[in-house]
């Protein structure tokens, strides 16, 4: 037996409602279950505190500029896998898609001998007078390298879904590689852009392993929300819960954003004048 949707025939069978709404319970009951816990006559004043606004104000700003640190070293990355073929592709783009399999302190590890004051660059980086690890940068730092492959595989995907037809009439029409780009290339993804930015900020946003391993948890300079709820559940369970329950919040109005997109496939208006 099939179903029928309001607009026409699915395709789905039946068998796989009761799947999915298992599965979707299997998501929810645990958040449900967390609802439950809030101590709600002192919501307010628990994620209101001192500490819970400056770790929730460090969060959102060390994500937005993760978020841009994502789109200037992935935009280009995208591009190169999806539309220049070359010897070793495979292996770059396992690469970049590395941190997406890898348990988040092991990135912070590997952060910390390269970026740390004896590690392969932070050698360097010391002698000219400049400190990364534990400090506002490192978090930074962490929440990109955690951060980037969800951008580059949103954006990889738009670039191949959307073809080359229109980037190669705009170049027999005159248009330089740098115009090309500019001007259809860019228009064509955004909305696959758009969503893998939003899918590297919220990630930034709940990164916890890599930041706390490489950048310490240093009040008001690196202890970002997901390490103030860490510590907030050795001393104040319910302090913890509320701040969860924030945190989800956030994460699900930032999620939800990036499914509100036009569909690819459209020449962008005035793309090749």
């Amino acid at each position: 037996m099939y179903r029928r949707s309001g607009t026409g025939y699915t395709g789905i069978p039946a068998w796989i409602y009761a799947i999915a709404a298992a599965g979707a319970l299997f998501v929810l009951l645990p958040l449900m279950a967390m609802v439950a816990r809030v101590n709600w006559s002192q919501f307010i004043p628990l994620v209101t505190s001192e500490s819970s606004r400056t770790a929730l104000g460090l969060s959102l700003r060390t994500s937005a500029a993760s978020t841009a640190a994502c789109i200037v070293l992935g935009v280009p990355l995208a591009l190169i896998l999806a539309r220049s073929p070359f010897p070793g592709q495979r292996l770059l783009r396992a690469f970049v898609l590395l941190p997406l399999v890898l348990p988040p302190v092991v990135g912070g590890i590997a952060l910390l001998y390269t970026f740390g004051r004896q590690g392969l660059l932070g050698k360097s980086l010391e002698l000219a007078g400049i400190q990364i690890a534990f400090s506002t940068s490192a978090v930074v730092l962490a929440q990109t390298y955690v951060a980037l492959p969800f951008l580059v595989v949103s954006l990889e995907g738009a670039l191949r879904t959307a073809g080359n037809k229109y980037e190669a009439v705009a170049a027999t029409l005159g248009a330089r590689p740098g115009t090309v780009l500019r001007r259809v290339t860019i228009p064509l993804v955004l909305p696959g852009l758009v969503s893998g930015a939003v899918l590297s900020f919220a990630r930034s946003l709940g990164e916890f392993g890599a930041t706390l391993t490489f950048a310490g948890s240093l009040q008001g300079v690196t202890r970002t929300l997901p390490l103030e709820i860490y510590l907030q559940r050795e001393t104040d369970a319910d302090a913890a819960v509320a701040l969860s329950l924030l945190l989800v919040a956030v994460a699900v109005a930032v999620v939800g954003l990036s499914y509100r997109r036009p569909r690819l496939g459209v020449a962008p208006e005035g793309a090749v004048r």
